[in-house]
């Protein structure tokens, strides 16, 4: 279901998990050092990391922060202790959740699947074109990382174009949707919040890349396919 990169430096505990794991179908590597970890983690990405907090030279919170700076793999932290301190310690380094020694494996699988889930359920609402990012659940749209402040209507309008890259949609049909109009007559309400919307997400708002006009039909989303 998952390949788990399972950092942990106990190997009476990695073995038995990763036996385990593997039982419920999850591709499982283990390393036994913070530093092995990084290294395996930088060799080949997993779909999460399970992460002693525990271990010897660089701790399991240097290795979460590291791992957290590099992208958004989740982290499932083991913990010898409930304590809050060193829950919220590692949850501040950048865990997705935790769980406490001695590990229950169905209960590890369990909290494995239902972060994958949550996390899957986001990255559903996160798009990526080019340099534009859209969040469709906090709506939020960004270019090159920077937030880019759009008023209502034109993110109405972006979230409408992007729900199908390359469809065209004519004015009718983006009346209806963006504005609830259903006539033609306020056709021009379309192109100017076009024109604003290029403005703010076009390198050169004359040569559009991602809101193309095609002439005598409507509107699409870009980017231009090669050649």
């Amino acid at each position: 279901m998952a390949r788990v990169l399972l950092i942990e430096d106990d190997l009476a505990i990695g073995e038995g998990l990763q036996m385990a794991l593997r039982r419920q179908d999850h591709t499982v590597r283990v390393a036994t050092t913070g530093e092995r970890g990084l290294d395996q983690f930088r060799a080949e990405v997993p779909d999460i990391v399970v992460l002693d907090l525990m271990l010897p030279g660089i701790d399991g919170f240097a290795v979460c922060r590291q791992i957290r700076g590099a992208g958004d793999v989740p982290i499932i932290m083991l913990t010898a202790r409930a304590e809050d301190i060193d829950v919220v310690a590692g949850l501040e380094a950048g865990a997705d959740d935790y769980v406490v020694k001695p590990v229950q494996p169905r209960v590890l699988d369990a909290r494995i699947r239902a972060v994958l889930r949550r996390i899957g359920a986001e990255r559903a609402e996160r798009e990526q074109h080019g340099a534009l990012s859209i969040d469709r659940s906090a709506l939020v749209v960004a270019k090159n990382g920077a937030q880019i402040a759009l008023a209502p209507t034109e993110l109405r309008l972006l979230l409408e174009l992007t729900r199908s890259p390359g469809r065209v949609l004519n004015r009718q049909q983006l009346l209806q949707a963006v504005w609830e109009h259903n006539y033609l007559g306020d056709s021009r309400l379309v192109d100017a919040c076009v024109q604003r919307l290029r403005v703010k997400i076009e390198d050169d708002p004359a040569s559009p890349v991602y809101v193309q006009t095609m002439r005598g039909f409507g509107y699409r989303f870009g980017p231009l396919p090669p050649g």
